[in-house]
């Protein structure tokens, strides 16, 4: 996280100004606890709402003023006074209505926030109204939490009370109103890098989820819908929004609650993820409206995907989201993995933007949820394979719901790998058909085209494209540490699946392959390496890559494609890739061996080696002239984090290089 940002303090009278304001403007119109308003009125209420925003905005402090706000005065009253005239409008139905109130109350938090015990008193109060829309429309009675909260006890007590009464008429749209207003404060706090106050949010919705229970959404989810459905779709979302910035945020946190367990929230969480799965797209069997469908798929998988980064998901969850990914998602995965050409004059994933395949014409809206799928379930399936490493050290301290014995976990671990492997060489045959082509020469062509188009789905999303990457690293990983010590019978199937896996993900392949579509441009690796967002997961394909091509230098050097992947590499500058792969991966506990295919049952030997000189020397090139550059800005100390790692690996390269 981020450093506490530079605020400037909050004053007495400004506080109680703007707090007169809000009472004052607002109380005219929430003096009736059954809230009704002709067009006019609604018009007028509007009006006076963008006033009050504008006004706390334009006294929020601009620079440091003495006599900072005193924690121990009225405040408390006087703020709780003001937020029971801001939410009962967003019981209102009106839209219009509810966003400008939820904007006054996130403007009213930026103002609020040099003050800490303040500002914490605001948020949980948000919290405590939020709790109590969720008990007013179940069935399922409980008391909003109070504990770790900002606040005395008798202050919280007095607002439960305040607040009860004025969400007599909460609806769905009261709870998505409250809920879209907590996700914007978030989004606010993050750009502002305020570590002190995003602490009392995350804890403030730590709370939430470990109080709110799961049946009372179910009973509100889990009919048929009808008439509800507008609202249920402006909840779901909102829902699922905060829940995945929350995700993302407290992987950085420090010192939450010492009554919360992060990684008992984040259960609870992963708990839900096949409820919210079903809420949001089946409804009586039929998937929802298709433009809602495509926002609930592409907030659950990246939901999913930030769960699976922060938690290590036990044997029943990942079993759990392969069969989700299957009943949901099961199109996407098996969709082809075309290639976009000629669309330059649009957007990727724009809805204008189309491919055709085989006759079949393909939106490209959909690319962006492919990537998503596959990697979630390439995630999955690679932590099925790798299971008895990351099971035993997880479940020294299981917290999952659904975690298993721990005299189980060798049997487990077993399944699970077969399992894995199994679902990839499932996945494989309906992209490769690898059956049929296991004892044909076109075989190679067919694999390396494949890792390509797949490698390609990632290349121009920054945001996932390493984690992509190491994540098909991670099957090398577990080969190296598991199958050699288990060694399968000659025979045996799962020995024929992991040959398969085992050459289309290729390490050395891929990292050939990922360096020929950045055009062999040491400046685009130098651009990720110094990036704040992918400078340390680059560093770290890096590292892994040169350990492998290190162990395995001849088969780096002989790499090298043929056929219409030639002409697909590097098609904007550099079309120089061709003729024949030169390798087949044996399962190993060592580096990666190879066995020499005959050059002279197709291609001339001459002309082999001059296409394999030509990727090796590209490659090389690329390479060293990242070296030279690392060094360079090491050397004059602008290198944003150290680099000698990164170095003494290029410099091992470099070794082996010179010797040829």
């Amino acid at each position: 996280m981020g450093k506490k940002m530079s605020s400037p303090s909050l004053t007495e009278s400004q506080f109680i100004r703007i707090c007169r304001l809000i009472n004052d403007s607002l109380h005219p119109f929430t003096v009736s606890e059954n809230l009704s308003f002709s067009k006019q009125e609604e018009k007028n209420l509007l009006l006076i709402l963008a006033q009050v925003s504008n006004e706390i905005r334009r006294l929020i402090p601009s620079a440091h003023i003495s006599s900072p706000l005193n924690p121990n005065s009225q405040n408390p009253h006087c703020l709780s006074k003001s937020i029971s005239h801001l939410i009962p409008l967003l019981t209102l139905e009106s839209l219009y209505v509810q966003h400008l109130a939820g904007n006054v109350l996130v403007t009213f938090s930026e103002f609020l926030a040099s003050s800490v015990k303040t500002w914490e008193f605001f948020i949980h109060s948000l919290s405590i109204c939020l709790e109590l829309s969720i008990s007013n429309i179940s069935s399922c009675s409980f008391e909003p939490s109070i504990t770790g909260a900002g606040g005395s006890g008798s202050d919280l007590l007095n607002l439960v009370g305040l607040f009860k009464s004025k969400l007599k008429n909460t609806s769905l749209f009261t709870v998505a109103g409250i809920i879209r207003t907590l996700r914007n404060i978030l989004k606010f706090l993050k750009e502002e890098c305020d570590d002190e106050l995003v602490l009392v949010l995350l804890n403030s919705i730590s709370f939430f989820i470990s109080n709110v229970p799961c049946d009372s959404l179910d009973e509100i989810f889990g009919g048929n819908g009808g008439e509800d459905d507008e609202r249920n779709t402006l909840f779901l979302g909102n829902f699922i929004q905060l829940l995945s910035s929350f995700v993302d945020q407290i992987s950085f946190a420090e010192g939450l609650d010492d009554s919360l367990d992060k990684n008992v929230i984040l259960s609870k969480i992963i708990n839900l993820v096949p409820k919210l799965l079903y809420w949001c797209l089946r409804k009586e069997g039929k998937c929802v409206n298709t433009c809602i469908s495509r926002y609930f798929s592409h907030k659950l998988l990246v939901l999913m995907i930030r769960l699976s980064l922060q938690i290590p998901l036990d044997f029943l969850v990942l079993v759990s989201w392969l069969q989700l990914l299957h009943r949901y998602f099961e199109d996407l995965l098996y969709q082809p993995l075309t290639d976009v050409m000629n669309q330059d004059d649009s957007l990727e994933d724009s809805p204008f933007m189309l491919s055709n395949f085989d006759g079949e014409v393909h939106s490209m809206h959909s690319r962006h949820l492919q990537r998503q799928a596959i990697f979630l379930f390439l995630r999955c399936s690679f932590s099925l394979i790798n299971l008895g490493k990351a099971t035993r050290k997880h479940y020294s301290s299981a917290t999952v719901k659904s975690s298993i014995d721990v005299d189980a976990i060798s049997e487990h671990s077993c399944y699970g790998r077969e399992k894995g492997l199994l679902e990839l060489y499932a996945w494989l045959s309906g992209h490769v058909l690898v059956d049929k082509l296991v004892a044909h020469e076109m075989y190679r062509e067919k694999s390396i085209n494949f890792s390509f188009s797949l490698l390609k789905l990632y290349t121009h999303e920054d945001d996932i494209l390493f984690k992509f990457l190491l994540e098909l690293l991670s099957l090398q990983a577990c080969e190296e540490q598991q199958f050699h010590k288990e060694r399968l019978a000659p025979q045996d199937e799962m020995e024929d699946v992991l040959f398969h896996v085992s050459y289309i993900f290729n390490p050395i392949c891929l990292f050939h392959l990922f360096l020929a579509e950045l055009h062999y441009d040491h400046q685009v690796l130098l651009d990720y390496l110094i990036s704040k967002d992918t400078g340390i997961s680059c560093a770290e394909y890096l590292l892994r890559c040169f350990r492998i091509v290190c162990d395995s230098w001849q088969t780096f050097m002989e790499f090298s494609v043929y056929g219409k992947l030639s002409n697909q590499l590097s098609s904007k500058r550099r079309k120089i890739l061709s003729e024949s792969s030169n390798f087949k991966i044996e399962p190993s506990s060592g580096p990666v061996k190879t066995i020499p295919l005959s050059l002279e049952k197709k291609f001339n030997g001459n002309l082999e080696y001059r296409h394999m000189k030509q990727m090796y020397e590209l490659a090389k090139g690329c390479l060293l002239s990242l070296k030279k550059s690392v060094e360079n800005l090491h050397l004059k100390n602008l290198f944003p984090y150290n680099p000698e790692v990164l170095l003494k690996r290029l410099e091992r390269f470099q070794e082996l290089c010179f010797k040829q």
